[in-house]
């Protein structure tokens, strides 16, 4: 049986068992899964070193986020996430670049699935954003209404402001964009999706859709 069953197996258990005593009963079998995750994570990255080379760098651990939940700042005391998620870069999962995120399993906050952007965008930076979009917006609209993205990446994961940001017309024509605190695309996956043991490299040919995008964004940060 392919193992990806066993772990949306073991992430119903948690959801109904969220505590540390019966995760310490489970933590062999939690390893076990986790390790072949971390294998398809390898091989979803070498799959997309094929398309960008500098991921080469980068391995399943230094992308993999830990299962331990931060309660410090939630009302949801529960020590565990019920899902696999990992941030793929060149420089792993510690850096505000923008970049490609992967999430397997029970999802509370995202769904399931496949994304890719800029979140917790510092001010400076997501000023520079705003102002590269506005200043190059045919080849900004060129990127995000593209025919396979709007096939397979038509809604955006972001926050926005109520109104437009100080600075700028009320009524300016990219308003959309401009009141847009993160910048990100997604496509939910269902279990189907990640049942298939050939995902990562499905995955892999999905997230280079998102490369124009997620190009776009870094080089205006780092301009």
């Amino acid at each position: 049986m392919y193992y990806i069953n066993e772990l949306y197996k073991f992430f119903d258990e948690l959801a109904a068992n969220n505590d540390r005593q019966w995760f310490a009963s489970n933590k062999q079998r939690y390893e076990h899964l986790r390790g072949l995750w971390l294998e398809d994570i390898d091989r979803l990255i070498a799959n997309m070193t094929g398309w960008q080379a500098d991921f080469a760098t980068q391995t399943a651990k230094s992308c993999a986020y830990r299962i331990y939940r931060d309660t410090r700042f939630s009302l949801d005391k529960t020590p565990y996430k019920t899902f696999f998620s990992a941030a793929i870069s060149p420089w792993g999962r510690k850096d505000g670049h923008a970049g490609y995120y992967i999430e397997t399993g029970r999802a509370r906050t995202f769904d399931q699935g496949l994304y890719a952007g800029a979140w917790c965008v510092e001010s400076a930076m997501l000023k520079k954003l705003r102002h590269a979009i506005v200043d190059n917006i045919e080849e900004w609209e060129e990127i995000v209404n593209s025919p396979e993205m709007q096939k397979h990446f038509p809604d955006w994961c972001s926050t926005s402001l109520k109104t437009i940001p100080k600075g700028w017309d009320k009524n300016h024509p990219q308003a959309q964009y401009l009141r847009m605190t993160n910048y990100g695309k997604f496509m939910a996956c269902d279990d189907k999706f990640f049942l298939d043991p050939t995902w990562p490299e499905r995955a892999s040919e999905m997230f280079r859709i998102l490369k124009p995008f997620v190009d776009f964004l870094n080089y205006s940060m780092d301009e």
